[in-house]
Parts: C-alpha cells; sequence; structure tokens
C-alpha cells in the first residue's frame, strides 16, 4: 500500500507541532513524574501527543490511534496512528538530544509511513512504504556488514535485557565489534544512515518500534522480531534491526 501524500503531510505537520511543544520544554525545569511502569512522563510529552491527536482529529477523523500517554483509540480501523511523543523520556529530561518524536501509519496493521524526528538537531528521517527513506529530503542507506564481528551494535539499555534475554544478548554483544547504549531511537536513524549495523532490544511498545519499520526497510535494513518474525502490534517488544540481512541472520542465530 503507497501511502497516500495527505496523509504523508498530515504526518508532517504532526511532527512540526510536536517539535514546537518539546522544543519550548527542553532544558527547561519540569516537573518529572512516574508512571504505573515506573517510567518518568512530564508535560511535554503530554501536550506534545495531545496535539497531534488533535491533528488527526480534525483531518482523518475516521482513523485510529495508539498513542503512548492516551492509550488506544479505534486501533480496528483500517489506518491507525502509533504515537510516540517523546522516545526517551530519560534523554530528554537529562538534556541529552537523542531522543525523539517517532509516528507511524499502519493500513490494515502494516507500517507504510514511520517519522524519526529529533527537533534540537532538526533531523528528520522519513520512510514510506516502497520508497527510499529519507533524512530532512535527502535519499539514505544502511551500510554493507557481511560479517557481525564487524559490527557496531546500540540497544538502549543493557538493564532491559533479563533472565535468558540477558544470556541471548550477551552472546550478540560478544560477538560484535562495537557495543554503545543510550541513543533510544536516534540509533535507528543512524543504522538506516550507514553508521551503526544493529539493533537489539527487549520490553518495547508498537509507539517504540513501528515508526522505525519503514525509516529502516526503506534505507535497505530488515527489523523484525527475536525469531525473525514480522512486527505488529501484538508483538512481543523483542527486537532485531540491522542494515544488512546477514548481520540480522548471524544476530537470530545468536539470540535463538
Amino acid at each position: 500500500m503507497i501511502c497516500p501524500p495527505t496523509y504523508i503531510a498530515l504526518a508532517n505537520q504532526m511532527a512540526d507541532r510536536a517539535a514546537a511543544i518539546i522544543l519550548s520544554y527542553f532544558r527547561q525545569k519540569l516537573t518529572v513524574e512516574d508512571k504505573q511502569d515506573a517510567s518518568p512522563v512530564t508535560i511535554a510529552d503530554r501536550e506534545s501527543e495531545e496535539a497531534m491527536r488533535r491533528l488527526i482529529a480534525q483531518h482523518a477523523p475516521d482513523h485510529g490511534i495508539l498513542g503512548e500517554e492516551f492509550g488506544p483509540e479505534r486501533t480496528d480501523a483500517e489506518w491507525v496512528w502509533v504515537l510516540d511523543p517523546i522516545d526517551g523520556t530519560k534523554a530528554f529530561i537529562t538534556g541529552k538530544p537523542s531522543f525523539g518524536t517517532l509516528i507511524a501509519l499502519l493500513h490494515e496493521g502494516v507500517p507504510v509511513l514511520g517519522i524519526i524526528d529529533q527537533p534540537v538537531l532538526r533531523e528528520r528521517w522519513l520512510g514510506l512504504s516502497g520508497r527510499p527513506s529519507q533524512l530532512n529530503g535527502t535519499a539514505i542507506a544502511c551500510r554493507p556488514c557481511p560479517d557481525i564481528a564487524q559490527a557496531a551494535l546500540y540497544a538502549t539499555t543493557p538493564d532491559m535485557f533479563r533472565g535468558a534475554d540477558a544470556a541471548r544478548f550477551e552472546r550478540v554483544r560478544s560477538a560484535v565489534k562495537l557495543v554503545r547504549f543510550g541513543a533510544d531511537c536516534y540509533a535507528a536513524g543512524l543504522l538506516a544512515l550507514g553508521f551503526v549495523d544493529l539493533m537489539v532490544e527487549a520490553s518495547l511498545k508498537p509507539y517504540d518500534y513501528m515508526a522505525l519499520v519503514p525509516v529502516i526497510e526503506g534505507a535497505g535494513g530488515v527489523v523484525t522480531d527475536w525469531q525473525g518474525g514480522q512486527l505488529g502490534l501484538g508483538s512481543d517488544g523483542r527486537i532485531v534491526a540491522a542494515g544488512d540481512r546477514r548481520a540480522q541472520r548471524a544476530a537470530l542465530a545468536l539470540l535463538a
């Protein structure tokens, strides 16, 4: 399914609106609350998601929405927006510009549009089904990595790998050349740009990963669950992204 131009324009308008709100709060003294899962949330998260939801209600009222801060609406609709206003709130509240706004549009459960927007650096990745991904309007591509021993790997934090997952991740970590933590969604953008080879994550929610799929796939990469299956709203939150399918296959074998 090709994403209609009107929906692409709407997605960019949503990203613009969220960016303006987030920038007004970045590196300001804010009250930080803890949600039930102990993750932090701020007024910037909530106001930016509310602004995006208002635009959807105005321009595509029949569409569904799944957002991190305000939950699901009509997720059985043909078109569903998946929103994470600030992916990387811990980075945001500590003044680190590795966070981003994630916007995905799903058609019958399949992501056909993805945006990663880093408002401080003014970098916006756009992925569309069937088209090359772009950074600020310029086509981008992943780099080849035929040997996992030469791979640069990112993960959000080692703390997300628990129990048997910790041992599985350690096998991958020991096999690659370089391991870094703490880049949040920015790591996916770097993978699509050809500076990172692998991302391995666990305990993610759909709003953490759905926008990454069109961006990485449109740059020639691949994103799956730990079994190599297609990601969807019901996935278990464990993902592997790679710029080269050979590196991905090697990572999946180590995670098995």
